[in-house]
């Protein structure tokens, strides 16, 4: 069986066209790897690039892409509606065949490794790369963002797993790791309050969100730990974001294991949060790739609501993408977006 892995870095740039199309340049550069997509967000300030490969090359693609990213990118000037630590925020590497997730980890730390050694850049694993619970999850590596950082650094917890301890505030800190495949899902609602954006993020992540007192204080237990309420779909990460070029606000949300909560799922649960809450949710988006079984579990679900059930692979993708709104923003097309269709 080929070896085949996916990585898909983040970098802190969504605006600048040259900055996007030199870091593109640099993974094309690298033979044995294949560039699916580049997904800059105006908005959120950020780029998503989606590329594969064999093992060694998509180490090889994932450094040079880091490198350009630390010759152009200067945190000090980014502002952005995503959380991010650093010019190459994340750095993920995923199994697709061949490969095992222990493989993976391996080249997280190829990586890391090198990055800290050759661009001075602090850099932290998770997921299953991670040496220790705390750092297992994004989010918490994350806290403080990039403005956080430099005192965060201080902190003998947050040493990072490779590279000195040392502010680099040009570049920020990387995150990397191996997980499982992703799907970055956002849903639109039809308003442009933020705040209840995130209201339903905290209502439906895994994590949940606090549990505040009648002053709307966050409440705490005899060990003065913060009280949660769980949220109500497992698997999921979940935000408020405002999109200023369509006037909306947006729940963006991580599909971890999405075998676990899928699309079709989230958007639902994001519709009835929404409804409670005097709003609608009315379509949405995937940034970056998504696996076919993915789309044809949602199409599957809306066939089987709607009395199609013998519908043929493309009536269940389109299916998909009409149900769940996935062309409201920006066309969806099947054949640029789902990750078999590019192989």
């Amino acid at each position: 069986m080929k070896q085949i892995v996916e990585c898909v870095p983040n970098f802190s740039e969504g605006r600048d066209k040259s900055v996007i199309d030199q870091i593109g340049a640099s993974v094309k550069s690298v033979a044995g790897v294949k560039l699916l997509s580049l997904e800059p967000d105006k908005d959120y300030n950020r780029l998503v690039v989606t590329f594969l490969g064999d093992p060694k090359s998509v180490v090889e693609a994932a450094f040079q892409a880091s490198k350009k990213a630390a010759e152009f990118i200067d945190m000090r000037q980014h502002k952005g509606e995503h959380p991010r630590l650093g010019a190459t925020d994340v750095v993920p590497f995923i199994p697709i065949s061949g490969v095992t997730m222990d493989d993976c980890v391996q080249l997280a730390n190829m990586y890391g490794e090198r990055v800290a050694k050759e661009l001075k850049i602090p850099v932290y694993l998770y997921e299953f790369a991670a040496r220790s619970p705390q750092r297992r999850n994004l989010a918490d590596i994350r806290k403080g963002e990039y403005e956080g950082l430099q005192e965060k650094l201080k902190d003998a917890a947050w040493k990072p797993d490779y590279g000195a301890a040392e502010f680099n505030s040009k570049s920020g800190a990387t995150v990397t790791g191996a997980r499982k495949f992703l799907i970055a899902y956002n849903v639109n609602l039809n308003t442009p309050d933020q705040s209840i954006a995130n209201e339903i993020g905290g209502r439906i992540r895994e994590s949940g969100k606090p549990k505040k007192d009648a002053a709307g204080k966050a409440m705490k237990d005899e060990k003065g730990e913060t009280i949660r309420i769980p949220g109500t779909l497992k698997a999921v990460k979940a935000m408020g974001v405002f999109l200023e070029r369509f006037n909306i606000a947006q729940v963006s949300i991580n599909l971890v294991d999405f075998e676990t909560t899928n699309m079709h799922q989230a958007f639902e649960e994001v519709k009835k949060q929404a409804r409670t809450l005097g709003c609608d949710a009315t379509g949405s988006e995937i940034v970056g790739l998504v696996p076919l079984e993915a789309v044809l579990s949602s199409g599957s679900f809306y066939a089987e609501k709607l009395g199609k059930k013998n519908s043929s692979e493309k009536e269940l993708v389109e299916l998909a993408v009409q149900q769940i709104g996935l062309s409201q923003l920006e066309t969806f097309r099947p054949e640029k977006k789902i990750i078999e269709y590019q192989l």
